[in-house]
């Protein structure tokens, strides 16, 4: 027995899609959080134009980054 946890694959944040994500979409609601704080969405390609639309269209979306580089910012913070 494996004492290792399998490492899952992120997949995106659209509804229904099960595709590896690629891309972090970075954003906060204005009227809810702190203006540093960021949540996140993760998109595959097809999806990363229509998630971004969404957040931008009200005004959330502060970021969008490849998620192979959210993460090595991510592990250089640690």
């Amino acid at each position: 027995m494996s004492d290792q946890t399998p490492i899952e694959t992120p997949i995106c944040s659209a509804k229904a899609c099960r595709a590896d994500a690629v891309w972090v979409l970075a954003w906060n609601n204005p009227k809810l959080h702190t203006p540093e704080r960021r949540k996140t969405w993760l998109a595959c390609e097809e999806h990363r134009e229509h998630l971004s639309q969404f957040l931008g269209v009200r005004g959330f979306l502060k970021d969008v980054v490849p998620l192979a580089e959210w993460e090595s910012d991510s592990a250089a913070d640690r």
